[in-house]
């Protein structure tokens, strides 16, 4: 008999700060700095005479690269991931910038996930550093549980993880966020209105920037004021589809199950402008939203855990004519800069005689970054010269 959402018990563990992290035990002396992964061509620490390590500054840092993640403290200091090093350079330039390691980070993936099955075999895998699991067949109260998983992951790979524990995955996922780093978060269906309706839209996984930009102009900023918004308004704005999701999240109801076994053949962002654009006149505009789709493009593939071996490009023109070109490359790839160049040359191979109306960048040829043995691209920047 299938569970309600009443009865189920679904948890999401977070790994914090997770690269970061798996960094920070080859570098104990940088415990408590801030501190980002990422860019392109960044030295490794040197040794010195006395047996200190010298490490790269971010403020230091010149190219178009940029960060994987960041340490709290960096992002204490308004540094996050998918952020530009350049940008972020100015925010924090003494913060110590390090180059990615994916060996490690695939083989701490592999040995929390193991943890953690070891106690709890329902699992649902969102990507290298991330995991729901289903723990409502088990006896144990969840707090003893949170801690039995949390302990087993500490025990297994030396790193802390958060943990929220709730009726369904889109509430644990919220609830992993909330006492971040090392916490546990237990929600019960009453709990919504008094936890998670305070909370801003865009803590609501599936809410973009677009969307809370378009709320925000609404006047809904928080998840309350957006349960409390009639769904007919939110089906004008959003349509049928988008605004009933969106009365029904802000409740706090989510009845997706369990997917135990799933791989995505690809993943997308696409944008449809709110009027036709031309090539040559808004040349600026265009080049901008293209960047943002790539960027977003390349956190979804790092956030799921997922590298891409051939990178899509899809136009429509003002006419509804459609047009795709892709590229496969040698190496999988999955930096934002990368992923332009790549859909850049596909858009080099496109008659650009209209205006268009829709813009969309896609990553297939997935490989996943939790597997050992693959060859991934990390930030090359020579991969399109």
């Amino acid at each position: 008999m299938r569970a309600t959402s009443h009865s189920r018990r679904i948890a999401h563990l977070d790994m914090d700060a997770f690269f970061a992290s798996v960094e920070l035990l080859s570098y104990p002396e940088l415990r408590g700095r801030p501190v980002v992964v990422g860019g392109r061509n960044v030295d490794a620490p040197l040794m010195r005479a006395d047996g200190s390590r010298q490490f790269a500054r971010l403020g230091d840092y010149v190219g178009r690269g940029v960060i994987t993640t960041s340490t709290y403290e960096a992002r204490a200091l308004g540094v996050f991931s998918a952020m530009g090093l350049m940008r972020s350079a100015k925010l924090a330039p003494d913060a110590v910038i390090l180059p990615a390691n994916f060996d490690a980070y695939r083989e701490k993936s592999r040995q929390f996930k193991e943890a953690v099955a070891a106690i709890a075999p329902n699992i649902e895998n969102r990507g290298i550093d991330e995991i729901y699991i289903d723990l409502t067949d088990m006896e144990e109260d969840s707090h003893t549980l949170a801690q039995r998983l949390k302990q087993a992951v500490f025990d297994a790979t030396g790193l802390t993880c958060s943990i929220g524990i709730t009726p369904n995955k889109l509430l644990s996922k919220i609830g992993s966020d909330l006492n971040k780093p090392n916490g546990v978060t237990i929600l019960a269906l009453d709990d919504v209105k008094t936890r998670i309706w305070p909370l801003a839209t865009k803590k609501i996984n599936g809410i973009g920037p677009k969307a809370y930009e378009k709320l925000t102009g609404l006047g809904i900023h928080t998840i309350g004021e957006l349960a409390n918004t009639p769904p007919a308004l939110l089906v004008q704005h959003f349509g049928i589809s988008n605004g009933e999701w969106l009365s029904r999240v802000a409740h706090g109801i989510d009845e997706r199950p369990m997917v135990l076994a799933s791989e995505p053949k690809s993943i997308s962002r696409e944008s449809t402008f709110e009027k036709d654009l031309h090539v040559r006149h808004d040349r600026a505009e265009l080049s901008d939203i293209f960047t943002a789709l790539c960027m977003r493009l390349a956190d979804d593939l790092k956030r799921k855990g997922y590298a891409s071996k051939t990178i899509g490009l899809k136009l429509r023109y003002a006419d509804f004519r459609s047009v795709t070109r892709d590229v496969t490359l040698p190496v999988a790839i999955f930096d934002g800069a990368d992923i332009r160049k790549a859909a850049g040359a596909c858009l080099k191979r496109v008659a650009l005689t209209q205006k268009i109306r829709l813009l969309g960048v896609r990553a297939s040829g997935l490989v996943s970054l939790s597997e050992p043995g693959q060859e991934v691209a990390v930030l090359q920047g020579d991969l399109f010269n």
